[in-house]
């Protein structure tokens, strides 16, 4: 790998390791690029604070921004340090959203689909679900945010955990990809769910992309530094690309906010 969009870091409180040692790490590995997407702060203005155990707070944004601007003029000339966020799209909040990161000079944002409706009332898409009207409304929606043109890529797409029929799954999976294949969004092929053993990669959900002409990008979705870079990984992931003739770029252009 040359370049990965999806890093994590502590602020997310579900990771290891500061914004500098991720890229230390990426520079001994010889990334040309590192996108920092940790998980985005939310404003759910209409019902007060609220804790969120798996992004950082919106008091927290600031320090990230700060200390990625610091990064990127420090590694500039050996390391091309890219601030971005990963975000869950949630119509109700996300044009409040907009003007948050806009204003703190984020430059890029990987949609991350993990919670259907939002947080804060619906359901995970990581849990077995057998019901093809649940699948639908995560294809909807995650269409609805492909459709804004905002995101670089879509990270582990194939999230929702779907153990219903196979002619719903086929049925709105193309749904899926075909959007992403018409709004020239790429998917993520997702190394820490290889790395983990975790039910994504989904070869059901790859099949149908290669044969709706996707393109595809390796993300690292690295939540310790050590795994900015992760060949075992990587090279599973190729075998995927490479068996269903998927198209796998090396570098992504970013979509700006």
């Amino acid at each position: 790998m040359i370049a990965n969009y999806h890093t994590h870091t502590y602020r997310c409180g579900h990771a290891e390791g500061n914004e500098r040692e991720y890229a230390e790490q990426a520079e001994k590995a010889g990334l040309r690029t590192l996108g920092f997407s940790d998980h985005t702060p939310y404003d759910f203005y209409d019902i007060g604070p609220r804790s969120q155990p798996m992004r950082m707070s919106l008091e927290e944004f600031p320090g990230y921004m700060d200390s990625l601007r610091a990064l990127e003029e420090e590694y500039r000339g050996r390391l091309e340090i890219i601030p971005g966020v990963e975000v869950e799209y949630y119509p109700k909040y996300f044009p409040r959203l907009l003007e948050i990161l806009r204003s703190g000079g984020v430059r890029y944002m990987l949609l991350g689909q993990h919670f259907l409706g939002n947080e804060v009332e619906d359901r995970y898409c990581g849990i077995p679900c057998p019901e093809a009207g649940e699948l639908e409304r995560y294809v909807s929606q995650s269409i609805e945010a492909l459709e804004t043109g905002l995101f670089t890529y879509f990270a582990h797409p194939d999230l929702f955990r779907f153990t219903g029929e196979e002619a719903a799954y086929d049925r709105e999976m193309t749904r899926l990809c075909r959007a992403a294949r018409d709004t020239g969004t790429p998917l993520e092929i997702n190394l820490l769910g290889l790395r983990e053993g975790r039910h994504y990669p989904d070869l059901r959900f790859w099949r149908i992309a290669a044969r709706e002409g996707c393109r595809a990008v390796l993300g690292c979705d690295a939540h310790q530094p050590r795994w900015v870079t992760d060949p075992g990984s990587e090279e599973k992931a190729e075998k995927i690309a490479a068996d269903l003739g998927l198209e796998l770029l090396r570098e992504v252009p970013l979509r700006s906010l």
